[in-house]
Formats: structure tokens, C-alpha cells, sequence
């Protein structure tokens, strides 16, 4: 480590770092951590916060279970324990990751929050610079994925709104509004999830449907929906399997429509592949709905002082609500070489391609399909990223910087 300048000419201290530069200690930056670990590679991953998979520690509700069965959520080398549920719970997820990371070594620099990555073209190096350091490598992997950051809408009125009003990056648990009536704005698998933990609590959910959106049981027959149209599609074309599985559907849910609940003209697994809009995936709420416990409305068209007015002309009083509004990349914040991203932060080229962009630039955590995508990607990018290290013939310059690494 030595001291040099940074791009605005003040003094930062230099790492030089020979493998790899990973942004996040998530799901996506651990599978890319051990791959490059299984081929023998040094890396620098560096976290933003002060523990691995924050996301999963710090912003999620209690009651979350993965929603695909575990073998679809594994990362590479390691499979869930056997005695795990099929649905792990988040407690159980996380260990599981805390185990990864143990068995490979992974040993992240945290609370190095990036704030900016360019590449230079003169000297053919990544440069990422945090809030003391300055990385500089071959090599950069973006590991922060599409679920950086909460997406907070813009709804008229909302600061008028006398309740608390939170994201569900910072919703535990339901049991802070028995007996209170709530809004919910979204229906997505958050929002579902969020309202029956509500109903669970003795609350009143009111759910926001503004937009369409397929809702399907998690299994049929006893194995997964994923599972089922996965198996189904290596035989029938995507468009005859939508069909089939909404035929189910139907049959095990009703008409959702019947509800508030409307869905979109494009087929689930279609949709999904197409723009990353995952269906929810029901475990009670369509049953709650039906019953009454958990209303839907049709959209908001502005938040009073005491509650919301609605499309539909109805106003009610709420005492809290909750946003189920998502999360957003937060790539274009601090990578300044976007060559290879879309304005919203996602790679331009679609998968299963998208995982490699140009000059040694990598992304992990960004297929929109999950920890599948996540877990195809990161073996991709460890065989690459292997096949250029072969080609490092200097081979004390190699060590010397893995020395230099042990020793910062």
C-alpha cells in the first residue's frame, strides 16, 4: 500500500490489487468470491456496510422465507444443509451465507462504501475509489446487484400524512398494528407478504393493486410452480406453458380479477424473461383477499392528513402506511464507465450474456432471475477471469501483490 492521487488531486492511500475488485458482500459477491477462490485467484471484495449480506440482516421483515424450493437458491460448491426446509427462513438463509463464507474464506473490507469506479484507458486499469482508499485492478466485478437500494414513490400528499410511513426495507413485523388499519402501496411478493403478516397481527391491510400483476399458488401437486414450468419448458414452447400453468391456477386460486387483482395480457414465465416482474407467489393472501381480511384498491390518487383518497372515489383513514414500492440498482450512483449499463443501472446486454461487459468489467446479480441467475453467473465469470490469469506470465509480479494484499 502507498499513498498517491486521487482524481480530484488530493492524497488517498493505493491498493494494487492483482485479482479481481468485488463491489458487495452479498449472495452475489460471496458465489463470485468462492468461484475465484476455487480457481485459486486472490480478490479484494469491498462491502459498504459492516457485515455480509446487509440486505437480508438489516432489510427484511421477520416472517420472509425464500420462495423457491432451496435447490434453486444454492450458490456454486456449497448446497443448503439437508436438515433445512424446503422454503428456508431468513435466519436460516443468512447462516447459510455466514457458512459460505467461512468455508471459502471469504473476507470482505467493510464499511468501504464505493464512491466512484472509472476505468482508464491509458494505463488499462479499473480505479474504484471508497471513502479512505483507492483500488486499482485489472479487474472489476459488480456485484451489487438490482436490489441496492428501496424505491421511494412520489405520491401527492404523502408529506401531509400525519402516520409513519416506512419501506419495506425497514418493516419487521406486524405485530406493531393490531388493530390498526393500514396501507399498503403494492402487490408484489412484498406487498402480499407484508399484508397477510397484517392479518396475522390482527391488523386491517389495504392493498394497493394499481398495476396488473400474476398471482400463482407456490405449488401445484405438491412441487414447485418454478419447478414445474422450469421442467416443462425444456419440452414446450414458453407460450404453451404460461397457458398451462394459468389453467392451474384458475382452477386452485379462482379468478383473481374477481378480487382487484388483475393480471397482465403476457403470460408469468414470459414476463418474468422479458422484464424481470416476478409473480407473487401465494402462501395465503389470495385466501385473505377472498375473505375479506385484506382489501384491494384500485390506486391511489392522494394521501391526506388522516388517510388516502382512491381512484374509485373512496376515502379511508389509515394509521400507518407501508411501501411496497421495491428496490433499484445503484450502479449509475458510482460507476462512471457506464458503457455497459442502461440508465436504470442494469446491463444492456440481456441474459444470459450480460454477466461480461468490456476491459475487464463484470456483472453479477443482475439476471432478474434470482439466485440461479446469480449462482450461473458467477461460475461464468471465475472460469473467465481464470482463463486471463493463465495468460499472466509475470509470475513475481503475481505474487508480490498477494503478498501485498495479506498485508493491508
Amino acid at each position: 500500500m502507498e499513498s498517491c492521487k486521487g482524481r480530484e488531486g488530493d492524497e488517498v492511500k493505493c491498493v494494487w490489487v492483482h485479482g479481481p475488485i468485488i463491489v458487495g458482500a452479498g449472495p452475489s459477491g460471496l458465489a463470485v468470491a468462492a468461484c475465484l477462490s476455487h480457481h485459486g485467484l486472490p480478490y479484494v471484495i469491498l462491502e459498504r456496510t459492516d457485515c455480509i449480506t446487509s440486505l437480508w440482516q438489516h432489510r427484511t421483515y421477520d416472517r420472509l422465507k425464500l420462495h423457491l424450493p432451496k435447490h434453486f437458491c444454492q450458490l456454486p460448491f456449497m448446497p443448503f444443509p439437508h436438515h433445512f426446509p424446503k422454503y428456508p427462513s431468513k435466519n436460516q438463509f443468512i447462516s447459510y451465507l455466514h457458512s459460505y463464507a467461512s468455508r471459502f474464506n471469504i473476507r470482505p473490507r467493510f464499511n468501504q462504501s464505493v464512491q466512484t469506479a472509472h476505468f482508464d484507458p491509458a494505463s488499462q486499469f479499473w480505479v474504484v475509489r471508497t471513502n479512505d482508499f483507492q483500488y486499482i485492478s485489472p479487474w472489476l466485478v459488480v456485484a451489487t446487484g438490482e436490489n441496492a437500494d428501496p424505491v421511494i414513490p412520489s405520491i401527492l400528499g404523502i408529506d401531509n400524512f400525519h402516520g409513519p410511513i416506512l419501506h419495506t426495507s425497514v418493516y419487521k413485523s406486524g405485530s406493531h398494528y393490531k388493530n390498526k388499519r393500514v396501507l399498503v402501496v403494492g402487490c408484489g411478493n412484498s406487498g402480499m407478504e407484508v399484508s397477510l403478516d397484517l392479518c396475522r397481527h390482527n391488523a386491517s391491510p389495504y392493498i394497493v393493486a394499481r398495476n396488473t400483476v400474476h398471482v400463482l399458488p407456490r405449488e401445484m401437486f405438491g412441487f414447485s410452480t418454478f419447478g414445474i414450468a422450469m421442467a416443462l419448458l425444456k419440452w414446450l414452447p414458453i407460450k404453451l406453458v404460461d397457458k398451462l400453468v394459468l389453467v392451474l391456477a384458475r382452477l386452485m386460486l379462482g379468478d383473481t380479477a374477481r378480487y382487484g387483482v388483475r393480471r397482465p395480457k403476457t403470460g408469468p414465465i414470459e414476463l418474468k424473461l422479458i422484464t424481470g416482474k416476478t409473480p407473487v407467489l401465494d402462501v395465503g393472501q389470495v385466501a385473505q383477499i377472498r375473505s375479506g381480511n385484506i382489501k384491494v384498491m384500485e390506486g391511489v390518487k392522494e394521501i391526506t392528513r388522516n388517510g388516502a383518497k382512491f381512484m374509485d372515489g373512496q376515502e379511508k383513514e389509515f394509521s400507518a402506511i407501508i411501501l411496497a414500492t421495491g428496490y433499484k440498482s445503484n450502479v449509475p450512483t458510482w460507476l462512471k464507465s457506464r458503457e455497459c449499463f442502461t440508465e436504470d443501472g442494469m446491463p444492456k446486454t440481456a441474459f444470459p450474456m450480460g454477466w461480461k461487459g468490456e476491459n475487464g468489467l463484470y456483472t453479477v446479480g443482475f439476471t432478474r432471475r434470482g439466485l440461479l441467475g446469480t449462482a450461473s453467473d458467477a461460475v461464468k465469470i471465475g472460469e473467465d477471469i481464470a482463463e486471463q490469469w493463465k495468460s499472466v506470465k509475470d509470475k513475481s509480479y503475481r505474487n508480490s501483490h498477494m503478498i501485498l494484499l495479506k498485508s493491508t
